[in-house]
């Protein structure tokens, strides 16, 4: 482990040595275990000197030709033998629990903060490295905190105890394994540095890998729809290759490493062995081969502790993109104002928004002042702002310029989580997890609410009925995304959450865009039900849903062109009474009969 240095290539702008001393900091609290790992591994690296004396034993016995002690060297070899096995159970037994934990301890702890992340980080990055960074990263650093460890203790405390012995029994002659030191230290430098820019590239194509198989899972029906499978394939081969090859070259560089190592250390052996045979003054026979077998057994030790700084390395390398994932900045929450329920009136005051990267403006100096209880409607082109709008109140985004007021308060001054508890949100994506049906409309802070409280929202959102037709009602398990629901099911569950958590303020954002008419006619009923008494954004493509809302909002290009009721609006002849026309006609075009062939 000396050969790992400050020296070493840097990991971005850390050493290698301080992210690697970082990552011994998870060993710290199982101190007590490691502690007794290394006794045991003491043990270990005593019997291998044991044995090295019981063979010096059995040749003087053999020599003398005397049948007393006949069970002398027997006994010794069972004694060595279960000293040797009790001290390599307790150390690699401790040691994988070691490991175990710390895997454990890193997993939750970077799963924890990705929970923290600004939306701005799933934005960008692609999921499949975040994925792998967790099933496949982490292994790697694991490897490097404990395994490598393990074999520094293990091979290192044999190799001192042995090198102990030959100092002993002659100091001189000794000296010549102190020559191949800086070799080895050099070699094990060299290909330390490459495997770590190896690794790099392996662990971005493992998360090439995870992206490519989650989009063909996700997307499967389009892959099939448009005839994808060839592509999909081809895709996923050529990042397989890619991964394969960055293996194959590590690979060959640590197959080449230990064999130069072996080579070296051989030569040091032959060295040793002319030297002795030539100068040594052999006491007697038994000596000399005690003395040869501590140096043949010297030599799996030193090539196993040279395999030890690339299993580092290469961990340092993953322990790199864990620690920078740790290290990177959660939500901004600095507001302290908490509120049991607010009143629901909300302000948006010159507010300007772009998304990180973009140069085009999403949101140009919005004004807009929401009284509590009112029903507000946003429409426009795709791409106009609304969703981006109704967005910023639950602070997915923070605005660029400009403040957002919930109560006379900038959102910014709410505790993140106290000023979230205020907002409901129903979107067209529907996010359902692999849980019953009661868990998913209870889902998060709801958990507490009771079976009675569940079944009310779900009768509110026109649910209850296909709920209590599946097999075992509301514990009946929906399956990841709530694949075994109809796209119209999935929605009713999601305002049945929405309806349940009861906040002040609703965002409909395109929520019954999944609905087929006649379930789309009763949520709407549900939903003027729901929206009475709450600040409700109804961000909605088709403009028959929102013909009862108090005020329309009509956005281009992130900015407010028209607002007014519907028969306002629709007087004024202007944008809004143009997308009306533009939908209307469509509508109609579509109930034409289409002629027979």
């Amino acid at each position: 482990m000396s050969s790992l240095s400050k020296k070493n290539i840097d990991v971005g702008d850390a050493s290698a040595w301080s992210v690697y001393k970082r990552l011994l900091g998870y060993v710290k609290p199982y101190a007590g275990w490691f502690f007794l790992s290394i006794l045991g591994f003491g043990l270990l690296a005593a019997s291998s000197v044991l044995f090295v004396k019981i063979l010096e034993n059995l040749v003087n016995v053999v020599a003398a030709n005397d049948p007393t002690d006949r069970y002398l060297v027997p006994l010794q070899v069972i004694g060595a033998t279960l000293l040797r096995s009790v001290g390599a159970f307790v150390g690699i037994y401790l040691m994988s629990r070691i490991a175990f934990n710390i895997i454990h301890c890193l997993r939750v702890e970077v799963f924890n903060h990705m929970t923290q992340l600004p939306n701005a980080t799933f934005d960008e990055k692609n999921s499949g490295n975040l994925i792998s960074i967790i099933t496949y990263n982490i292994n790697g650093v694991t490897a490097a905190a404990t395994d490598a460890l393990k074999i520094s203790l293990r091979e290192g405390l044999t190799v001192i105890a042995l090198f102990g012995y030959l100092l002993y029994t002659d100091w001189r002659l000794t000296l010549v394994f102190i020559v191949i030191a800086p070799v080895i230290g050099w070699i094990v430098g060299v290909v330390g540095k490459r495997l770590r820019r190896l690794s790099n590239k392996v662990q971005n194509t493992v998360g090439d890998l995870t992206q490519v198989t989650g989009e063909m899972i996700n997307g499967f029906k389009v892959m099939r729809s448009f005839g994808g499978e060839d592509y999909e394939k081809q895709r996923f081969e050529s990042v397989s290759k890619k991964n394969l090859q960055q293996n194959m070259k590590i690979v060959v560089t640590s197959a080449a490493n230990t064999p130069l190592i072996q080579l070296i250390i051989a030569c040091a052996i032959g060295l040793l062995i002319f030297v002795a045979l030539s100068f040594m003054e052999l006491k007697d026979p038994a000596s000399f081969v005690a003395y040869m077998t501590s140096v043949a057994g010297i030599l799996p030790a030193m090539r196993k502790l040279g395999e030890v700084a690339p299993t580092i390395l290469k961990g340092v390398a993953a322990a790199d993109s864990v620690f920078t994932l740790l290290d990177s900045d959660t939500e901004k929450d600095e507001g302290k104002y908490q509120v049991a329920r607010a009143r629901g009136e909300v302000e948006f005051k010159d507010v300007m928004f772009a998304y990180p990267n973009q140069t085009e403006i999403a949101l140009n100096k919005i004004n807009l002042r929401v009284k509590a209880g009112e029903v507000i409607a946003l429409v426009g082109k795709s791409g106009s702002g609304k969703s981006t709008l109704v967005s910023l109140l639950n602070r997915f985004h923070d605005a660029n310029s400009g403040n957002i007021l919930i109560d006379d308060v900038p959102i910014t001054d709410y505790q993140l989580r106290n000023l979230r508890e205020q907002i409901a949100l129903v979107n067209q994506q529907v996010t359902l997890f692999n849980d019953t049906v009661a868990g998913n409309i209870a889902y998060g802070s709801l958990h507490t609410r009771t079976l009675v409280e569940i079944r009310k929202a779900a009768d509110a959102a026109y649910a209850t009925e296909f709920i209590e037709q599946l097999p075992d009602g509301f514990n009946t398990l929906i399956g990841e995304s709530g694949a075994r629901l109809s796209g119209g099911q999935r929605q009713r569950l999601a305002i049945a959450r929405a309806i349940l958590k009861n906040a002040p303020i609703l965002i409909l954002d395109e929520a019954t865009s999944a609905l087929d008419n006649e379930s789309e006619h009763y949520i709407q009923a549900a939903l003027e039900q729901v929206m009475q008494g709450r600040t409700t954004f109804v961000v909605a493509h088709r403009l028959s849903t929102i013909e009862k809302a108090d005020r329309i909002l009509v956005l281009e290009d992130g900015e407010i062109v028209e607002q007014g009721t519907h028969t306002q609006l629709l007087a004024a002849k202007g944008a809004y009474s143009r997308l009306h026309a533009r939908q209307f006609h469509d509508d109609a075009d579509g109930l034409e009969e289409v002629p027979a062939i």
